[in-house]
């Protein structure tokens, strides 16, 4: 299993009125690894998420998961089949508690309408489960804390539970870590690593260190391009690798 892989791409472009923003990326992330997507500013890391989660159309190429072809398919159904990108497919509601959060999240793993008019007894075993989620991202103490009033780092910790509510088989992370205190870093590093033990992580992270403790493989981009690829040690002494990193330092 652990040489399977569970996403792939081939050939895919990006082209928005003759500026090509992803070129002819072909990647392969294999099953039950942590894949992290670098590069300097620009690119093309973000589109490429886009592209794989159907929030842009690919200009050319096929995307596959799970051995299927979800090129064209919709965002919706992308999440459906299990591959989930957290901090977009994830609806946190500000005025709500932590709880009443997941509690929704995994209302719409069960498909159809939300279970407000249901009886308590249904949404009992729902709040059994979200609680079961809330603890393993480190929020017990804050279940009913108002979404609004959590510390940054606190929020994003709940986008991945709402995210983990919806089962999901592989997870798609949009820069887990930016803007956030060290200890932030930490606390989120820890829980990704948690996450990964039964699911595949594809994460676009900006922060080098974070790349090196967690990834197993890394595909750098440049300009739209996969510059190089390979574990951190093989990547972060490849000479382009450098070069695109030292001359985007002011980017």
């Amino acid at each position: 299993m652990g040489g399977e892989i569970i996403l792939e791409t081939k050939g895919l472009t990006k082209e928005f009125k003759g500026f090509v923003a992803v070129q002819d990326v072909s990647l392969r992330v294999r099953r039950g690894s942590i894949h992290a997507l670098i590069g300097p500013n620009g690119a093309g890391k973000t589109t490429c998420f886009n592209l794989l989660t159907h929030f842009l159309e690919p200009t050319r190429g096929q995307i596959f998961y799970n051995g299927r072809e979800i090129t064209g398919a919709s965002p919706a159904s992308i999440a459906r089949m299990g591959l989930a990108r957290s901090f977009q497919i994830s609806a946190v509601f500000p005025h709500l508690s932590v709880l009443e959060n997941v509690r929704i999240a995994l209302q719409r793993k069960r498909g159809g309408s939300f279970d407000f008019w249901r009886s308590g007894r249904v949404l009992e075993q729902l709040n059994g489960k979200a609680r079961e989620l809330i603890e393993a991202v480190g929020l017990a103490q804050f279940e009913a804390t108002a979404a609004v009033e959590l510390p940054y780092g606190r929020k994003r910790a709940l986008e991945i539970a709402t995210t983990l509510a919806l089962e999901p088989e592989m997870m798609l992370l949009d820069e887990p870590t930016a803007g956030m205190t060290h200890e932030d870093v930490e606390r989120i590093s820890a829980l990704i690593r948690k996450v990964a033990v039964n699911r595949t992580v594809l994460m676009v992270e900006h922060n080098l260190s974070v790349v090196q403790h967690l990834s197993d493989r890394i595909t750098v981009l440049q300009r739209g391009e996969i510059l190089a690829e390979g574990d951190y040690q093989s990547v972060s002494q490849n000479p382009d690798v450098i070069q695109a990193y030292m001359g985007a330092s002011h980017g």
